[in-house]
């Protein structure tokens, strides 16, 4: 059976080109980045060269990308650390109610130190109201915590305006965006959008999974998450992984020359399989923003039909796709994004899913899963 995949916004194949540099990486450039020998310091310069290319694209230095174990450890470093650095400022936050796990566990764990969360709504498009932001900004605002794109909707979350608002604030909050699920497709500038802190994912773009890094404007003095030597100018202890890094940064040199295109092609997947599904007269509408949204990212309400089911039935028939994060696909408590955009009655809540789409995926592999979704969706609606 041929198997399909649309499960990009959980994770990506690794890219063959990626997998090139990282196996020679691992035969021929296996120094400690920190020794003063000619082998650590061939590795010392690969990894040099690889976060100039990270800070290239996002418009940063290379002194502030701290390199990381991926998402997860970027924003749990960015938020707790923050915190702890500036609790004698101030002991309020503000994050989004749609955030991923690896932002709102840290915030959980924070509010139970005593720090006080506020929690934005989102409409049902999965946007903030930018006007409750303003209001919600205190001069004991430290941090504020916003994604740059929504993981299970796609939803676009306005950064630049974000930035601006917060920098002619009574705080002096520090813009902290989860972009782990934008990096590599949205074109980022950290200083026009004013942001302050930054968290990505290699696996998310074709590179390995286990790296990723933080951006940290340099005016930004944060203690080490990780407890041991000096990697990082103190940063971030830890022997680095020189085979993971030139990986992400292969990567990331893939992606930023294909950015433009890819968005223009994954949009015009999603219109394709909308219009399949409407001259089908599938009953269905789509979650989130139609038009402000990453485009790789597709989440649809099939009215009537159990996620469950049809996740299920999809795997049989050899197509992956998910109901919503994958931290949190094994799990059956409903979407909490999805409930913060509709509401915990809406049936949408049980019948949606999530598609998403990647290097592999083509306009025929969209018309296999329109025709399987088809089919799929009139016989559970019966």
């Amino acid at each position: 059976m041929e198997r399909i995949y649309f499960d990009y916004a959980a994770t990506s194949p690794v890219h063959p080109e990626v997998i090139e540099v990282v196996h020679d990486a691992m035969i021929h450039h296996f120094g400690n980045a920190s020794s003063i020998h000619h082998i650590g310091r061939d590795s010392r310069r690969m990894m040099d060269n690889a976060k100039k290319v990270f800070a290239d694209s996002i418009g940063a230095k290379p002194n502030e990308i701290v390199l990381t174990s991926g998402g997860t450890e970027s924003d749990n470093t960015a938020i707790i650390e923050t915190a702890f650095a500036r609790e004698k400022e101030g002991k309020h936050i503000i994050t989004t109610a749609i955030e991923h796990h690896a932002v709102l566990k840290p915030m959980d764990y924070l509010e139970k130190l005593g720090f006080e969360i506020t929690y934005l709504s989102v409409n049902e498009y999965g946007m903030i109201d930018l006007e409750e932001l303003e209001k919600a900004l205190r001069e004991d605002t430290i941090l504020v915590s916003v994604m740059y794109g929504n993981n299970e909707v796609g939803s676009l979350l306005a950064s630049e305006s974000i930035g601006k608002i917060i920098a002619e604030s009574v705080s002096s909050a520090y813009f902290h965006t989860d972009a782990v699920q934008a990096y590599g497709l949205e074109s980022i500038d950290v200083k026009k959008e004013s942001i302050d802190l930054l968290s990505t994912a290699s696996h998310k773009i074709g590179g390995p999974k286990g790296i990723g890094f933080l951006y940290i404007n340099e005016t930004i003095h944060l203690p080490s998450f990780m407890l041991g030597g000096e990697q990082e100018m103190k940063r971030r202890a830890g022997t680095e992984n020189i085979p993971a890094i030139v990986g992400f940064q292969k990567a990331v040199e893939i992606v930023q020359l294909t950015k433009g295109s890819r968005r223009k092609e994954y949009d015009s997947f999603s219109h394709h399989l909308i219009h399949r599904l409407t001259d089908e007269k599938v009953d269905f509408e789509i979650n989130g923003h139609p038009h402000n949204r990453l485009k790789h990212i597709i989440n649809i309400w099939f009215k009537g039909v159990s996620s469950e089911k049809l996740l299920l039935l999809m795997d049989l028939s050899g197509i992956a796709i998910s109901a919503g994060s994958a931290c949190t696909a094994g799990n059956i408590d409903p979407s909490h994004v999805l409930m913060a955009m509709y509401g915990k009655e809406s049936q949408r809540v049980k019948e949606s899913v999530r598609i998403s789409f990647g290097i592999g995926t083509t306009l025929e592999s969209i018309d296999h899963l329109a025709t399987e979704l088809i089919k799929l969706t009139n016989k559970l609606k019966k």
